[in-house]
């Protein structure tokens, strides 16, 4: 597995972040459920395949998804110091207040639920749901970030969401090591190009999520995917239908395609995708090893994105 840096600073990563969102069971949002046993066998399997970025959130789950790594990592015997945890500041359930206190209570409750007794990165989760002057302001969500940063409890901090311009005000504030970003740089959607480059800029680490597009690029269009959380619209099914098409003439699976053009992109320090069973892990591997015709790629881009640069 190929390794990048995380930020300018470190620390290594692996190419692939393991998205731990699913593991919560959410069935809600994403159609079946995970039962506590699965989840571990998971995570455990993940990490014996060389995958040792995680990916987790407060509010995934309500706090399951920590719990159910936590208890991989006591099970799996697993050396801590070979993991690399993120997590995530949320508001506690059915509130939207984070303000500095609720950002430090977030993160006691994320180590206890993990085992652990600090995260290597800390994100501001879905800044869009709250008022930018309120997270940035003095003793705010992103001072104490920072202050438990400068305390050794975290290593680095960033924000995680999905608005461009949102995210981008936060970088503006020279107080980020990385951004993560979801579903807005894939086959279908390269609309996060301005704020790959700005992160660049800034020598801030950029994370990719949802290469999937939340499943219309990994799954079959006869399983009724999801786009972006959504049913995906009359284009999209159409393009989806095409990449289908030309990927099977290349015999090359959609899905190591959609990754591929996440992983493949330097400027990209780790890809998040979500797992929720131990195939899907295998899956992943081989999907991020297989190699992938350079004419393929060529189409791609000749139908995506005519007279542009290749990603």
């Amino acid at each position: 597995m190929k390794m990048n840096n995380l930020a300018a600073q470190g620390p290594m990563v692996p190419e692939i972040c393991v998205g731990t969102s699913p593991l919560g069971g959410v069935p809600d949002i994403y159609g079946y459920d995970v039962d506590p046993d699965r989840a571990v066998a998971t995570v455990r399997r993940a990490l014996e395949s060389g995958l040792n970025f995680i990916d987790t959130s407060n509010e995934y789950g309500d706090g399951d998804s920590e719990r159910r790594i936590g208890r991989a990592l006591r099970e799996s015997g697993t050396n801590r110091q070979g993991v690399i945890i993120a997590s995530k500041a949320d508001p506690r359930r059915g509130l939207r207040i984070l303000d500095g206190a609720r950002a430090r209570a977030s993160f006691m409750e994320s180590i206890e639920r993990l085992g652990v007794r600090r995260l290597d990165l800390f994100y501001l989760h879905d800044p869009e749901r709250f008022e930018f002057a309120d997270m940035v302001r003095p003793g705010g969500a992103l001072d104490t970030m920072r202050e438990l940063k400068a305390d050794g409890l975290v290593g680095l901090i960033g924000v995680a969401g999905y608005e461009i311009p949102e995210l981008l005000r936060y970088l503006d504030t020279g107080l980020l090591d990385v951004v993560l970003n979801h579903n807005r740089f894939t086959l279908l959607d390269r609309s996060a190009e301005p704020l790959i480059s700005a992160c660049l800029a800034a020598g801030v680490g950029f994370v990719n999520a949802a290469p999937y597009a939340s499943g219309v690029l990994a799954k079959p269009l006869a399983a009724r995917p999801r786009h972006g959380y959504v049913a995906p619209s009359t284009d999209v099914i159409e393009t989806v239908t095409w990449l289908h098409a030309v990927c099977g003439r290349f015999d090359v699976p959609l899905a190591a395609l959609a990754l591929q053009h996440s992983t493949r992109d330097e400027r990209i320090s780790s890809t998040v995708v979500g797992v929720s069973a131990p195939e899907r892990v295998e899956a992943l591997v081989g999907n991020a090893s297989l190699r992938i015709p350079h004419d393929l790629w060529d189409l791609i881009e000749d139908r995506l994105h005519p007279g542009g640069d290749e990603s």
